[in-house]
């Protein structure tokens, strides 16, 4: 079944769109105080799209998460009792939240840092900030820092992988998507 290849098509497409620059920043924007879906999946297929625009592309997305990380902080700092709390005890990420302050409590600075460059969701750890009162300017720093390296080696891989890797992805997208649903079934099953 080729459903993984359709999806990409489209992905494709709209990477090309006029208005994706705008999307990615909104998407990154969002996935820095609340959204779910990281921006390197429009990232990635916005380089592959167009490689020499890999640079502009990263910058965009870096600025946009650093200001969804403030935006992120503020409603840390100001609106934690009355907005924030009740939303992480919802959606049930009271014990990731935790484990952000206890990380924060033992590693300061260095917590934003690694999670704005790794996959942990930098979004607990911008309201964490904020909650936790921690001075902005090193936030501030610790953030640009950890996205910008992200996001510059997301787009400079897709970058040097150029046309061979897009053909290489295009050949292997079904096998590659089925192949992460049959991970996330196990994983959760397991987990369960």
């Amino acid at each position: 079944m080729k459903l993984f290849s359709a999806l990409y098509d489209w992905t494709m497409k709209w990477a090309k769109h006029k208005l994706a620059p705008l999307i990615l920043a909104a998407l990154t924007f969002a996935e820095s105080v609340f959204f779910p879906i990281p921006p390197d999946v429009l990232l990635a297929p916005m380089v592959l799209a167009k490689p020499k625009r890999a640079w502009h592309y990263a910058t965009i997305t870096t600025i946009s998460s650093v200001l969804g990380g403030i935006a992120g902080y503020a409603l840390g700092y100001y609106m934690f009792d009355a907005w924030v709390q009740p939303l992480i005890a919802e959606f049930g990420y009271q014990t990731r939240f935790d484990t952000a302050v206890t990380w924060f409590e033992e590693w300061g600075v260095w917590v934003v840092f690694i999670a704005g460059f790794s996959p942990v969701p930098y979004k607990l750890f911008t309201v964490s900030a904020g909650f936790l009162n921690m001075m902005f300017i090193p936030f501030l720093i610790a953030s640009t820092i950890g996205r910008g390296m992200r996001f510059y080696l997301v787009a400079g891989l897709i970058k040097l992988g150029g046309e061979s890797m897009e053909r290489a992805l295009r050949k292997w997208v079904d096998v590659i998507g089925w192949g992460l649903v049959v991970l996330i079934v196990i994983a959760y099953v397991t987990l369960r």
